[in-house]
């Protein structure tokens, strides 16, 4: 049988190697081996653990390590990681075991001569009461200590303060909580909890619900379209947006779906949504969700979302979901947190042009809500304010309460209490 942590390595030399989004590099390493349950479990938590702290496991070794970090072999770095990483943060392994184990992968890598350092740093770390030393500078503290680059540090300080950066840092290492989207079309509440089979559910909204860990593709309920995956802030997009059965729905930007969806249902699968995204493989993506969801009031194709399509007819509601850096979402895609500030600058200005290109689409009176699932306020408030300030046709619309909060015309949702970071604004075309 497959050993969990050797995979785990094996997996993590993949993803900082190449960059790929670790669900997808999970997935395919997990179907190609013949771990048990507990394997499973395992892996991924070794494997999420690393990527999620790596900059705090990369801080500890390089402090007990007589050879620098970037000199170190790939293999055996991430044994290290995964080594130190199990000692301090998962009580249910022993600190033996992870030490013994660690060494052992040493040499199933074929990387015999590095056996003695990874004991070595493993034992010292253990006999030094696995001390995390942060530096003494602020930004450089927080860096380490929740394992986000100083860039993102500073990036987030400038945005909202010291003590809210922090808090959404801590809160992006809380374990993240699974959503699902009841789809009232085809079941009760009743229904869904009784087709979950032993995944338990616990209602969080009309149609919301928080699931436990499991795999809730492989149910009965999912099978049977009683629900799609969907983080909370997403479903109360959604409903900022608040679309009916006499309304035509844009959705510019919509691959996978989830959004697509959920508007579908509110609009109790009367009313037309179109759904476009840039490729058409993530088209029939939408398309195959909408067909086992039993949702036939939307139409998904390949379309470009900065360019205008005079083929389109004019919509009463329009959601721009725009791409974004998504920092927003780095409690479930952690490797996202690792990019350089400067990759997201020119992403504002794509923003604007999909949000201007969506407004040649809706008619005067209708609405328009601009969201994204980052909490950078250069992707966010900025742009909503020069599309105010350029676009005297606009005025902002009031969102609703969320999750008894009031916000105005604009919304940062932050985690734990939204499960993820969001940004909702809403805009009314008045002529």
């Amino acid at each position: 049988m497959t050993d969990p942590r050797y995979l785990a390595v094996k997996l993590l030399d993949k993803t900082f190697g190449s960059g790929s989004y670790s669900n997808l590099q999970l997935d395919s390493g997990l179907k190609g081996s013949d771990l048990d349950e507990r394997g499973r479990k395992l892996c991924s938590a070794v494997y999420y653990g690393v990527i999620e702290r790596r900059l705090t496991l990369d801080h500890i070794i390089g402090g007990l390590s007589s050879r620098p970090i970037d000199k170190l072999d790939s293999i055996v770095l991430n044994i290290l990681r995964c080594g130190v990483y199990q000692t301090m943060y998962m009580d249910s392994v022993p600190d033996n075991a992870a030490v013994n184990e660690s060494v052992a992968l040493a040499k199933k890598f074929r990387k015999t001569s590095a056996s003695g350092m990874v004991n070595a740093v493993l034992r010292n770390f253990i006999r030094g009461g696995k001390e995390l030393r942060l530096p003494k500078d602020s930004t450089k503290a927080m860096s380490v200590k929740y394992s986000a680059p100083e860039g993102l540090v500073k990036s987030l300080m400038e945005d909202y303060g010291s003590g809210a950066a922090e808090s959404f840092l801590a809160a992006s290492l809380e374990k993240s909580v699974k959503y699902i989207s009841r789809n009232p079309l085809r079941c009760t509440e009743e229904e869904l909890l009784a087709a979950l089979g032993g995944i338990k559910a616990e209602r969080y909204g009309e149609n919301c619900f928080t699931v436990e860990s499991g795999d809730v593709t492989a149910t009965e309920a999912f099978k049977k379209g009683y629900f799609h995956v969907q983080g909370l802030a997403s479903q109360l997009c959604c409903q900022a947006l608040s679309p009916d059965e006499n309304d035509t729905v844009l959705d510019i930007c919509a691959a996978p779906g989830g959004k697509t969806f959920t508007m579908a249902e509110l609009m109790n699968g009367r009313g037309q949504i179109y759904a476009f995204d840039l490729h058409e493989k993530r088209a029939e993506l939408i398309r195959r969700g909408a067909e086992r969801l039993g949702l036939t009031n939307i139409k998904a194709a390949a379309g470009d979302a900065t360019v205008f399509n005079s083929e389109l007819p004019k919509f009463t509601k329009i959601l721009c979901d725009v791409p974004c850096s998504g920092l927003g979402v780095i409690g479930s895609k952690p490797e996202i947190k690792y990019k350089d500030i400067s990759d997201f600058a020119g992403l504002p200005d794509i923003q604007y042009m999909i949000v201007c290109n969506a407004l040649n689409y809706l008619e005067a009176g209708g609405t328009l809500v601009y969201s994204t699932c980052t909490v950078r306020k250069a992707e966010n408030e900025a742009v909503c304010e020069r599309l105010l300030r350029e676009h005297p046709e606009l005025e902002a619309a009031p969102l609703p309460e969320m999750l008894g909060e009031s916000f105005g015309t604009m919304a940062t949702l932050m985690p734990p209490k939204f499960g993820s970071g969001f940004f909702i604004s809403k805009f009314r075309k008045v002529r």
